[in-house]
């Protein structure tokens, strides 16, 4: 995978332990009240301990999580490494005040203006796109939903009131794979998010003298995902954008769709633009699922004509079934006008 690093900001510099500790003895250390709750967050969490540990830039670290959340994996990584908590939103906002920089990483909540302002660094975030691109909740699944070619890291500033709209210290570019499913996108970018993240926290004099505005002429959004975003509507879809929508959503939802009044769950399809139809279907509508026993590949078509091939599905929210399982429990016993998904 080809990472590009755009050449907007300044050059990370490499050091040696010793050559580390006489850079901050001539800056300030800091430090960081850490915000997150999630896996996107926990490298970034990890790379400020690391450096904490070797006695680098950051002097003190503490961690405002969600002590519901089920599986939280920044809480169980600082109960383990024994770095002090704080429920949010319970947590004394006096506390914020002992700290010099707030990090939010994936925590999903918007940060009250007080609480930015008692950081004398301000706050600092990850967001897993080149903005102001993808501006929101869910920029790794849009962007992969979208067809886009390239996404990346932004370090930002937290403003008040608004997601994902302050200055930009640092973006660093990822291609996105023809064929890259949402998990590997989301671990690339969450592991360079914390490099990049570590970067600017060891440099940050550097990086917020020379960070930019973002133009909101050139914004675009990625909105919290629902249900309705899974929900395929084949006459509208290309095969293409049938199975992007599959890599998006690769191992947070299934596709949805509906089979004789029943809600069918499609969690495993593939697509190849360049195989030729391998069975001739019998209508020719969007939407029309046939079974070919020669290749035992359960086919749909999509509105351009094209077809995808649907491995792994289930109805009414039964077992799963492969597409001959499939074929043997429903689509053989309907008549070929009605084989439709709808």
């Amino acid at each position: 995978m080809l990472l590009h690093l755009m050449l907007l900001r300044p050059p990370i510099v490499h050091s040696s332990h010793s050559s580390v500790q006489r850079y901050f003895s001539n800056v300030s250390r800091l430090k960081v009240l850490f915000f997150g709750t999630d896996h996107f967050s926990l490298p970034s969490l990890k790379i400020i301990h690391t450096n904490l540990i070797n006695n680098g830039r950051v002097e003190r670290l503490e961690v405002v999580t969600s002590f519901k959340a089920a599986k939280n994996p920044v809480k169980q990584y600082s109960r383990i490494e024994g770095i002090p908590m704080h429920d949010w939103p319970s947590f004394s906002r006096t506390t914020a005040g002992s700290f010099d920089l707030g990090v939010v990483v994936s925590f999903g909540h918007l940060i009250p203006e007080s609480l930015i302002n008692s950081f004398s660094r301000g706050m600092l975030n990850v967001h897993a796109s080149l903005l102001p691109k993808l501006r929101g909740a869910a920029p790794i699944v849009h962007a992969i939903a979208n067809g886009d070619q390239r996404t990346g890291i932004s370090i930002m500033r937290i403003k008040p009131k608004q997601f994902d709209v302050g200055e930009i210290l640092h973006q660093f570019s990822v291609d996105i794979g023809p064929d890259m499913l949402m998990p590997e996108l989301h671990d690339q970018l969450a592991n360079i998010g914390a490099e990049c993240l570590n970067t600017c926290i060891d440099n940050l004099e550097i990086y917020s003298q020379n960070q930019t505005i973002q133009n909101d002429a050139e914004a675009t959004y990625a909105p919290k995902i629902d249900q309705k975003f899974a929900e395929i509507v084949w006459k509208n879809s290309t095969a293409v954008r049938v199975y992007n929508l599959y890599r998006s959503l690769y191992g947070l939802r299934p596709l949805l769709t509906t089979f004789g009044g029943d809600v069918v769950k499609i969690f495993k399809l593939s697509y190849n633009s360049e195989q030729p139809l391998p069975t001739k279907m019998v209508h020719n509508q969007p939407g029309q699922v046939e079974y070919s026993k020669r290749t035992k590949q359960l086919l749909v078509r999509c509105g351009d004509g094209r077809l995808l091939a649907i491995h792994q599905l289930s109805v009414g929210g039964k077992k799963m079934l492969t597409g001959q399982d499939f074929y043997n429990g429903f689509l053989s016993k309907v008549n070929p006008s009605e084989r439709n998904f709808k």
